[in-house]
């Protein structure tokens, strides 16, 4: 356990494997609660932290949602956790200020034994395991492929914004990796930030997606009180499924860039409401 303390900052993914004692709804849109959910697990470690990824811009705190199998549910726009099976809950911490939430959680979940409490049921912890890594470590990584190309599986929605509020409803490779370059550039040393234009983008990547695996999604991200007290649903849109992006003429520093930051994706999530289940991301570089 002697890592969890190092000072170097570092982008972290930890992956929690939970299980329910009994069957009980969940909503679709899972993510949301559980992302609540979590706050509550933090706020009991440390309030001001609970506040921080809370109020925080870049959703810094990446949420996967509820990954497993579902049974049906008699409530509309519900399904169902069964206690016959185990899910998966991957959460990544990318901006270094955000060093504090890691520790809390470590300290709630694991050493704590706390277990992450939803409206109808509580889910239990059963195995929790983190990966970390420098912005430094995945250009190094990006650096040792050559002639790759990157694979990336849009576990849950992601929605990436193009403007104002209208989201991208495709992978294309523009949308993927500027979110990326924008989440990187936040968090990443002023000597490790990155330089990939759009027309970069357009003209050495190309984008191979699974038309099988291709859906599109509409999910609940937030609920907000209206002046007259009522409470209404906030829903973004998005995609899914599977993309396979290769190289066409590109420079070695472009073929870097694209790789590091795809792998970096599986930490910070790609798009937007990333805290709130959207945006889970698994990589794979093949040559």
């Amino acid at each position: 356990m002697g890592q969890l303390t190092e000072n170097v900052s570092r982008a972290r993914r930890v992956t929690l494997t939970v299980r329910p004692s009994e069957r009980f709804p969940v909503p679709q849109s899972d993510g949301y609660p559980l992302y609540g959910a979590l706050l509550g697990v933090l706020d009991d470690a440390d309030e001001s932290v609970s506040q921080r990824v809370h109020d925080s811009p870049l959703g810094s705190l990446h949420n996967s949602g509820l990954y497993g199998v579902f049974g049906d549910s008699d409530r509309p726009h519900h399904k169902s956790v069964r206690p016959n099976e185990a899910y998966e809950v991957t959460l990544g911490i990318v901006d270094p200020d955000d060093e504090a939430v890691f520790q809390a959680l470590v300290k709630e979940l694991v050493l704590e034994g706390s277990t992450i409490g939803l409206t109808d049921g509580t889910l239990r912890v059963e195995s929790f395991e983190s990966e970390n890594a420098t912005h430094e470590e995945l250009l190094e990584r990006a650096s040792e492929v050559d002639d790759p190309a990157v694979t990336i599986r849009f576990r849950t929605a992601t929605c990436i914004e193009e403007a104002d509020d209208v989201t991208t409803m495709f992978p294309h490779r523009v949308a993927v990796f500027r979110s990326l370059l924008n989440k990187w550039n936040r968090t990443a040393p002023d000597a490790l930030e990155l330089e990939l234009t759009r027309e970069a983008l357009r003209s050495s990547v190309i984008e191979k997606p699974n038309a099988r695996a291709y859906r599109t999604h509409s999910v609940l991200v937030n609920r907000v009180e209206n002046d007259d007290g009522e409470t209404r649903n906030l829903f973004r849109q998005g995609f899914s499924g599977e993309c396979t992006y290769a190289f066409k003429d590109a420079s070695e520093s472009v073929q870097n860039a694209v790789v590091a930051l795809a792998l970096f994706g599986e930490y910070s999530g790609v798009g937007s409401a990333v805290a709130r289940g959207c945006g889970n991301v698994e990589v794979e570089v093949t040559v």
